[in-house]
């Protein structure tokens, strides 16, 4: 039966499911689905939904399935796998083929949690499904070698979660997860533009701001250009444009970024001193959509005087480490649930 198993990778994520299948990437849509209220039916799945979200009528609703890196709607979650693994073009065969999935989790959630990722995978159409930790799925992306006896430090910063975790020996010696990341610092966003410009924005709206012209840092170069800001207005409820610049959103995410750093310093201060020493000489990997926030690495490497590298496609990390494990599964077996 193994000529008739198909292996894939998935990294099932807040904002955007990616799913790598023979080492490439064939689905990378948002985690997003619309829901007909009357009937309950699944009308539709990634691109399709997020064109909807924030502008449907009463009958539509669009749900995003996972928070904070857990599922929070289980049977829109398997709806949600369901489609996206249709997207993906498999051998076609008499017998349809028997899907082995490897799905990075948040290293930081709950036995029950994983059990839900589990049976949403096995009801989509999954005959075996195996869990790996994202921040080791993301260190093996971005091709860090795990199993040597060396420390790395890995900083993974997604859509509902920021994993933070030093790898030594095939392990997680130490870790924290937060649920501070993108979905945060567009909240903050929100909010920034409700205060200072009397403007209602939504959450499509406030993402599009963190893209153009989001920041950590005031001081930056290459300074991206004052971005429009369509939205209503507080006072009139009558749709307006303000302009706004990447000064203003990086004193909106500072408190936010600051939780992050926080955490950083954390598990730096957790990490036993022979492998802090290895930190030292191969400085903090940054992954996930967090890494493109503007001057964000820079930050980071004035707080820990450490240098700070940013994986070359930071988003699809985690996803790229689930293909390697399951690759090299042998190699890996440990590592995976």
């Amino acid at each position: 039966m193994g000529v008739f198993t198909e292996e894939i990778g998935i990294d099932l994520g807040t904002a955007n499911t990616i799913i790598i299948y023979k080492d490439k990437v064939v689905v990378d849509e948002p985690s997003i689905v619309a829901i007909e209220r009357s009937t309950g039916k699944i009308i539709a799945v990634g691109k399709k939904a997020q064109m909807m979200h924030g502008r449907t009528h009463e009958n539509i609703k669009t749900i995003r399935p996972l928070r904070g890196g857990v599922i929070a709607d289980f049977q829109a979650t398997e709806h949600m796998l369901r489609t996206m693994i249709k997207m993906i073009d498999l051998r076609k065969s008499l017998f349809p083929p028997a899907l082995k999935m490897v799905i990075g989790i948040p290293s930081g959630i709950t036995q029950v949690e994983e059990r839900a990722v589990k049976e949403s995978a096995e009801q989509a159409g999954a005959k075996e499904v195996r869990l790996v930790h994202e921040p080791m799925a993301a260190a093996i992306g971005v091709g860090i070698d795990v199993l040597e006896p060396v420390g790395n430090m890995i900083i993974d910063i997604g859509g509902g979660t920021s994993e933070i975790a030093v790898i030594s020996l095939g392990g997680i010696v130490n870790s924290k997860s937060i649920r501070i990341a993108g979905d945060e610092f567009n909240a903050d966003i929100e909010e920034y533009m409700r205060k200072q410009h009397n403007l209602n924005v939504g959450e499509r709206t406030s993402e599009r701001i963190k893209i153009e012209v989001g920041a950590a840092l005031n001081d930056i170069p290459d300074p991206p250009p004052d971005f429009a800001v369509h939205g209503r207005d507080m006072l009139t409820g009558i749709p307006k444009e303000v302009f706004v610049n990447h000064v203003e959103i990086a004193k909106c995410l500072d408190k936010s970024i600051a939780k992050v750093e926080a955490a950083v310093l954390d598990t730096l201060e957790m990490t036993p001193p022979e492998l802090s020493s290895d930190i030292y000489d191969t400085g903090i990997y940054l992954t996930g959509g967090g890494a493109l926030l503007r001057g964000l690495a820079k930050r980071i490497e004035m707080m820990t005087k450490l240098k700070v590298h940013i994986d070359e496609d930071p988003l699809r990390s985690v996803a790229r480490g689930t293909s390697i494990a399951l690759k090299n599964f042998d190699k890996f077996k440990f590592l995976i649930k």
